[in-house]
Parts: C-alpha cells; sequence; structure tokens
C-alpha cells in the first residue's frame, strides 16, 4: 500500500511500532498533493518545507516519549480557520494576504496533540456558495461540494488522512458524500469556533473528515475540549476509540421532509440499503412540526449571514462574487420577527426530535441529494443536511453507496444530543455490516 493511503490510525500504530517516521509519511503526502493537485486543486496555500519541519518535530518528539495523540499525522485546514503560520483568506479576494496573528482555538489543539498542519484547504467564498478551484477527485468534471471543498477533496484523494471543515447548512456531509469519505458534524457546542470566521452563531459547526470512523474518533477526542473563547461552548467528554457495539442498534430509516428534491439513483439506493438490513432499521416518519424544518434553517441561516457578511458587503459589494453578494442582499431582507419565529419553532423540532429519539439509537437518512452534479459553479443541494445542522445533533457520513455513474453518495446517520461517542460506535457497525470499513 502506498503510505499516502494509510489512515491517521493505521499510521500511527506504525509509527508507534517505529516502522514509520512522520517525515516518510508527510513526505509520501506531499507527493501525492505534487503528483494530483493540478487536477483536484484542493489548497488554498501549501508550504512542503513547513509540513516537513513540523514532521521532523513530531519525529523528535516520539523519540523523547513526549508524542501526542496524533504526533505526525498531517491535517488540513479549511481556509476560514486561523493559523498563525499560514495565511487565512476565507477564499475570498477581499481577504488576499490576510496574516492572522494567533491560531483559532481547534489549530492549537491540534498541534498540541502532535499534529502537522499540513496547509490550508480551499473553501467556497467565507464558507457560502460560490465556489473556489477544487474539483472531484473521482471525477474532475462534478463539484467536490461546499463549502469544505478543499478539505473534503483532499482526504478523498488520499493527499492528507484528516482535515477539518465547518457546516451551517450542509458543507461537511454534502462534500463527504460526494468525495467518498467520512464526515462528521458533531453536536453542537463541542468544538470550539474561536478563531473560525464566523457565518450563523446559532448553526455554525466545525467538523472532521477522515477515511475511518477510527480516525474520525482520534480526532474529535482531540478537538472536543471545553473554550471559554466560544459563547456556545457544551462541553464534551473525550471520546477515546470508536469501540465496537456489543449489540445491533436501532435504527429509524428516515426519508425526510425534503424527499421530493432526491435523485431516483439515491432514493433507490438508500431504499435497498434500508431493505438489506431490515432487521435493524425501521422506516419512520419524523413529527408533522418537521414539515417546514429546511425552510426554517433558511431563514435563521440567511438571516445570520446579512449580519456577519454585512461589513464585506458595505465595504466592497463589487469585491464579493456575485453569488455572495445575491445571499447577502438576501439576508438582509428577513425581519427580525421571521428570525424569531424561525428559532422558536426548531426549539419545538429539537423536542419533537428528543422524543422521536426515546425510540430509537439512531437515524439513518440521505447525505445528498445524489451524485456529485457534473457543474463546478454548483456546489449541490444541500437540502438533506440543513435541518440537521438546525437541530445541533451529531451527523455523519458514511460512504456507502454509488450512483447511476459509479460515483459515491453518502448515507448519513443522525444521533441524540451529545452522543457523539455512540454515533461513531454506531457507523463502525454499520460499515463493518456493509463491508465497506476503510
Amino acid at each position: 500500500m502506498e503510505l499516502c493511503r494509510l489512515t491517521a490510525a493505521e499510521a500511527l500504530a506504525r509509527m508507534n511500532a517505529g516502522d514509520l517516521t512522520s517525515r516518510d509519511y508527510v513526505q509520501a503526502c506531499l507527493d501525492r498533493i505534487a503528483e494530483r493537485e493540478e487536477t483536484v486543486q484542493a489548497w488554498a496555500f501549501l508550504d512542503p518545507d513547513l509540513a516537513l519541519r513540523q514532521a521532523d518535530a513530531a519525529d523528535a518528539r516520539r523519540a523523547a516519549g513526549t508524542a501526542g495523540p496524533l504526533n505526525g499525522i498531517p491535517v488540513g485546514i479549511k481556509d476560514i480557520i486561523d493559523t498563525a503560520d499560514q495565511p487565512t483568506e476565507n477564499g475570498s479576494k477581499l481577504c488576499a494576504g490576510r496574516r492572522p496573528e494567533a491560531d483559532a482555538t481547534l489549530v492549537r489543539l491540534l498541534r498540541e496533540a502532535g499534529a502537522v498542519i499540513m496547509g490550508k484547504c480551499v473553501t467556497t467564498e467565507f464558507a457560502l456558495s460560490a465556489p473556489g478551484k477544487t474539483r472531484n477527485p473521482h471525477d474532475p468534471e462534478c463539484t467536490p461540494g461546499g463549502s469544505s471543498s478543499g478539505s473534503a477533496a483532499s482526504v478523498g484523494d488520499y493527499m492528507v488522512p484528516l482535515a477539518i471543515g465547518s457546516q451551517t447548512g450542509g458543507s461537511m456531509l454534502r462534500p463527504a458524500s460526494f468525495n467518498g469519505v467520512y464526515g462528521m458534524k458533531p453536536t453542537f457546542g463541542t468544538i470550539s469556533r474561536a478563531g473560525m470566521s464566523p457565518l450563523s452563531r446559532r448553526l455554525d459547526h466545525p467538523g472532521i473528515f477522515a477515511r475511518s470512523p477510527e480516525d474520525l474518533a482520534l480526532a474529535a477526542g482531540v478537538l472536543m475540549a471545553r473554550d471559554p473563547g466560544d459563547r456556545d461552548m457544551r462541553g464534551h467528554a473525550r471520546l477515546g476509540e470508536a469501540d465496537p457495539l456489543t449489540v445491533p442498534p436501532r435504527l429509524a430509516f428516515v426519508r425526510g421532509p425534503v424527499w421530493r428534491k432526491g435523485e431516483p439513483d439515491m432514493q433507490r439506493a438508500i431504499e435497498a440499503f434500508a431493505r438489506t438490513h431490515g432487521e435493524v432499521i425501521t422506516e419512520r416518519e419524523l413529527p408533522p412540526v418537521f414539515e417546514t424544518a429546511a425552510e426554517t434553517q433558511g431563514v435563521i441561516m440567511n438571516g445570520a449571514v446579512g449580519q456577519s457578511l454585512g461589513p464585506y458587503y458595505e465595504r466592497d459589494r463589487d469585491g464579493l462574487d456575485p453569488i455572495t453578494a445575491e445571499r447577502v442582499e438576501r439576508g438582509q431582507g428577513v425581519t427580525a420577527r421571521a428570525y424569531l419565529e424561525a428559532i422558536e419553532l426548531a426549539e419545538d423540532m429539537q423536542d419533537a426530535l428528543a422524543e422521536f429519539f426515546k425510540d430509537f439509537d439512531a437515524v439513518v437518512t440521505p447525505a445528498a441529494a445524489g451524485q456529485a452534479p457534473r457543474d463546478l459553479r454548483r456546489m449541490g443541494d444541500a437540502a438533506f443536511n440543513g435541518y440537521w445542522t438546525l437541530m445541533g445533533a451529531p451527523a455523519v457520513s458514511i460512504p456507502l453507496l454509488k450512483g447511476d455513474d459509479g460515483l459515491p453518495i453518502g448515507v448519513q446517520v443522525v444521533c441524540p444530543w451529545g452522543e457523539d461517542a455512540r454515533l461513531l460506535r454506531v457507523c463502525r457497525w454499520i460499515a463493518d455490516q456493509a463491508g465497506e470499513w476503510r
């Protein structure tokens, strides 16, 4: 196996056994980037010498017996998350040359765990809908999804084993689906957003891309740490390993209120998946209050975008991509009454979902409307993710299905609030049963 194809857990095991150095692993990833970046274009900033210096420092720590839980593992960082030694430009020419003075909290935690901050991954402008340069590694004519486009594509193309993204609507799980990787949006308030460009205080979630549930657990165990710099932190116990379940989970297959937006091949594939595992999967409908869930999420997100990006719009509207400018204008039209009514409705949905989960360990539902669209100006429809983001519940996209063109389609798994460890165990069980453990 090429070294770049090792998962983080596999690489750590070999490093701890003395069979691999961080320098060799990072160099293998850099070689993969050199081979494929012209096609995939996942990186907004990359300094190979800086990456190798970090790898050498990791090897020295391992030799001294002071290695952290991610020592020597290369990680890509979405370019809306501050890094003190690398630019953070938010995917926008309005932020060209921006150099933060300090790391975001999650970057600091990764460094303390020994990770190699490999570089900055391409994002759509301000993590909205205006695409960057990244292409889908499975088919360069297809979108990688957004907004965490470079983060998902870099993991999907074996450039790094881990990358950090964010989700306000569907920016983690949809790209994970399109790029054939695992994507985790944890419980709201469990990974700090301090040092991350904001869109919506009510909806923004940092998240993790990986190629196995083990790797999700490794990264989440480092990142889920309470931070007073984010006033919405809920706090969370560290996860440890994604240990296997001892009994099968109780799963609910949910089509959801936006099922009609799904492509026929996705609908057929996930229905077949649910039938195949009928001994543990029961089809259920969400409570009626969810009928307007997607619209409710849209009101909250758009209203927040009008406020958070308003200063950039006022300073230089023409400097924004027209797609971004239109989103800001749409958000500025959201009234305070509509926003507050949407917040109250979301709380009613959260109460109803808590009751729903009393009968199930997890929900399985589509991670995307279908396979990646063959259109580089479209990021794909986030409808199947947005209302779960609104709920703040933890969710993972598992790369299990294929579309009519053979491109990946993910299965989204959702657990109750704070049950991130359970979510990872359920994902591991599903992946094992499906023969797709990666």
